[in-house]
């Protein structure tokens, strides 16, 4: 692969999961789907903690599958908050998968999630600005 020294984030991830045999397609593979369901949970929570509540996706960006996950990886997920609007928060979000009994991590995907704070009557409410 191309990414040969690429390195995960510093920081710890939003998400940390094993992938099981349920979240996989015929071939073994997993599901995409389950690969941007557990990226959109972390970004969803960075987006309730930096909003203080609800907040909805709206967009996500520039998604590709770089590489499979197969059972039995241990998948992280890091979200950071890049950017902030009267009532939206971009966030970016990167999926990195470790075989199980290996050291070396694998970037998988990337994408931008945008999502917008809601209030209970589900209409759109302002956000904190981006602290610098």
């Amino acid at each position: 692969m191309p990414f040969v020294d690429e390195q995960p984030p510093a920081e710890s991830p939003a998400v940390r999961v094993i992938a099981m045999p349920a979240d996989t397609n015929p071939y073994g593979d997993i599901f995409g789907g389950w690969l941007m369901s557990l990226m959109d949970s972390a970004a969803g929570s960075v987006a309730a903690r930096h909003g203080h509540g609800r907040a909805v996706t709206i967009a996500v960006e520039g998604m590709t599958f770089l590489r499979p996950v197969v059972v039995g990886d241990e998948v992280s997920v890091f979200a950071k908050l890049v950017s902030v609007g009267r009532t939206s928060m971009k966030i970016d979000v990167e999926a990195w998968r470790r075989a199980r009994h290996d050291d070396r991590s694998y970037r998988v995907t990337k994408a931008t999630f945008t999502f917008v704070a809601i209030g209970e009557d589900r209409q759109p409410r302002s956000v904190p600005p981006l602290a610098e």
